[in-house]
């Protein structure tokens, strides 16, 4: 019986060292693996010569996985058909579906894809090269994508280089040599050989690693790039432990230049197509066409089943000739269940050139006028439910009157500089401005003010009302009833609003010294969310903003190169860059009753490192576990990694 007792005894223990080997987690309470995946061993080797097949297998100490190589893993020279890149175990296997170019350095860069398969380490800057010829290209070129416009970093563009400096390349042959932006803008072009190049950006729609479509954004660099190279010294350091150093030992490493080009990426003015895009009716009384760019000039339109003189109002929502909204002035027109009509217009043909084009419309509205039988039956129920109320006391015989709805902007604290506005669902065909009062409260009395009443200039539907606010004073906007008419019948109800203009301790300003900016030059002041609040030119090498509420502000310089009072996008045909932005390169928070100073020399930051940090919308993706830092540098520029 001993004897058993301690064969099931040894048994077990066997039974517990062999789970204790399988199990592929660690023990609770021990060490965390901080350390990335290394590198063993690949077909080819590293810097393989002469390799003319499209497989590479390459192997690490510890099982991996790949975080989104679609996005991260770039190949050069670039590859058309998309290579196909999986993980096996400890493994990656790259099968390029591209026929190889003899004499040419490939380069598989991973960025920091390559992670362990338990902890998630990442293996920062993995490189893997290998040459069809006799030699390995090394040089690197690297730098920054930022968003012309708005100096915003950006992420997964395409930046490559061409050898051929003909500037119709860029448009006919795929990049030689190819990298993409990480979510700083940062790139890296790998593999590059001596010579001299041109570098664009392309934001690639049909991966065909050319400019040839349109709507693609794209970068270029007036300058040729010439890579070069120099040794320079870095300190390795060697911890004991968070706190203490160990050893510091410098090492010669190899530098690639340039590693600070700058690309201004943008979107060339759309080449439109015109033609008439949705033509609508939504109510009776108005219907909308729609076109797909805007036109210099109206179309001609032509009524088959009624006549169309002096018969619409005609607005234009967007402020442009491609939307045009159509309000029927006579009730005998838009009854009519069907309106017939011949619209003449701007037509782009087959071969891009404008030419009048004339179509058809029938246009029956979505929703059925009323008619006047029905009208009466309305009326009628609505006086039998008034008499209904009356005789149980409910409410007092008023008969019901539909107004001109009328939207009022007031704000019960009006900022001295601003003005009041007023907005109707319809096209307004009278205004009695007598009938319309602004009044300010001297003590106990309310006194009549004067004001300027005009059409805002941007909306055939609003108006403003304009007057000299005196800071603290409190004021009441009155309209009296029917002083304001609607193009169908409808008249508005009396309107009574106070409210009260702050005071001039509410506000605070800020001043702007500016130096390095052109003759044309103006500032844009932004909110948090880096949208325009004021606009002002640059006069004498000052911007000053007055009058503005406390609070978090930005500023925005654009050299405004022809003048027109806007950023203009760039060409690449016509070799025209974008006008150039600046940005102050902190944001200022106002306190009220403050002035604000600030000296700014334009050109006092690089681009890439001025706009706020708090602006930016894209942000830099969360930073991976940093303990092997020391894994990211040799080869590569500035932290870019290292390569095999």
């Amino acid at each position: 019986m001993n004897k058993l007792f301690r064969g099931l005894a040894g048994f077990a223990v066997a039974v517990a060292v062999l789970y204790s080997c399988a199990s592929v987690g660690r023990i609770e309470g021990g060490p965390i693996d901080e350390t990335p995946p290394v590198f063993v061993r690949s077909t080819p080797q590293p810097g393989a010569l002469h390799y003319d097949r499209q497989k590479v297998t390459i192997e690490f100490d510890e099982y991996i996985k790949l975080e989104k190589p679609g996005e991260k893993v770039v190949i050069s020279p670039p590859q058309v058909q998309q290579a196909e890149i999986k993980t096996a175990g400890k493994k990656i296997v790259v099968s390029l579906q591209d026929t190889l170019k003899p004499n040419s350095t490939y380069t598989i860069d991973f960025s920091d894809a390559i992670e362990d398969n338990n902890e998630g380490n990442p293996l920062y800057g993995f490189a893997f090269t290998f040459s069809t010829g006799g030699r390995i290209d090394s040089m690197v070129v690297s730098g920054t994508m930022l968003n012309a416009a708005n100096l915003e970093p950006i992420k997964g563009m395409l930046v490559g280089l061409h050898s051929d400096l003909a500037d119709s390349v860029f448009t006919k042959l795929p990049f030689e040599r190819v990298g993409r932006t990480d979510s700083r803008g940062h790139f890296s072009i790998r593999g590059v050989a001596p010579g001299k190049y041109r570098i664009y950006g392309l934001m690639d729609a049909d991966q065909n690693y050319a400019f040839t479509q349109p709507v693609e954004m794209l970068a270029y660099n007036d300058s040729l790039v010439i890579p070069t190279m120099e040794q320079r010294m870095r300190q390795d350091t060697t911890w004991v432990d968070t706190l203490t150093i160990d050893t510091i030992v410098e090492r010669e490493y190899t530098h690639y230049l340039p590693d600070n080009v700058l690309l201004r990426a943008f979107k060339e003015t759309p080449r439109y197509v015109q033609r008439l895009a949705r033509s609508e009716r939504p109510v009776p009384h108005k219907f909308t066409l729609n076109f797909t760019a805007p036109a210099d000039s109206f179309p001609l339109l032509k009524g088959l089943n009624f006549d169309e003189r002096d018969a619409f109002i005609i607005e234009m929502p967007t402020g442009r000739i491609d939307t045009l909204d159509y309000w029927i002035k006579d009730s005998l027109i838009y009854l009519q269940d069907t309106l017939k009509m011949s619209l003449t217009y701007l037509y782009t043909d087959t071969l891009q050139q404008l030419v009048p084009r004339t179509d058809t419309l029938r246009l029956v509205s979505k929703v059925k006028p009323k008619t006047e039988e029905e009208k009466a039956k309305e009326r009628e129920k609505k006086e039998k439910e008034r008499k209904k109320r009356r005789k149980k006391g409910d409410a007092p015989d008023v008969p019901d009157t539909e107004f001109l709805s009328m939207e009022v902007y007031a704000p019960s604290a009006m900022d001295i500089y601003d003005y009041i506005t007023l907005s109707f669902p319809e096209p307004v065909t009278t205004i009695d401005t007598v009938g319309i009062h602004l009044r300010q409260k001297v003590d106990t009395l309310w006194n009549d003010v004067p004001f300027d009443f005009e059409r805002d200039a941007r909306s055939l539907r609003s108006y403003n009302i304009y007057a000299d606010w005196k800071p603290g004073e409190s004021y009441a906007l009155e309209v009296d009833s029917t002083s304001i008419h609607g193009l169908y019948g409808l008249f508005t109800d009396k309107l009574r609003k106070e409210f009260k203009a702050k005071k001039l301790e509410d506000y605070g300003q800020i001043f702007f010294d500016i130096s390095g900016a052109g003759p044309n030059a103006f500032v844009e002041l932004l909110d948090a969310q880096d949208r325009v609040l004021r606009t002002v030119p640059v006069t004498n090498g000052k911007a000053d903003f007055y009058y503005l509420n406390p609070g978090k502000y930005c500023a925005r310089l654009i050299e405004d190169t022809n003048g027109n009072r806007v950023w203009d996008t760039g060409n690449y045909e016509a070799k025209l860059q974008p006008e150039m932005v600046y940005y102050y390169w902190q944001v200022i928070e106002l306190k009220a009753n403050f002035d604000v100073i600030q000296t700014w020399d334009v050109n006092e930051r690089p681009l890439d490192r001025q706009k706020p940090d708090d602006l930016k919308k894209q942000k830099p993706d969360a930073d991976k576990k940093k303990k092997n830092s020391s894994n990211r540098s040799s080869q590569g520029n500035s932290g870019y990694g290292y390569s095999y």
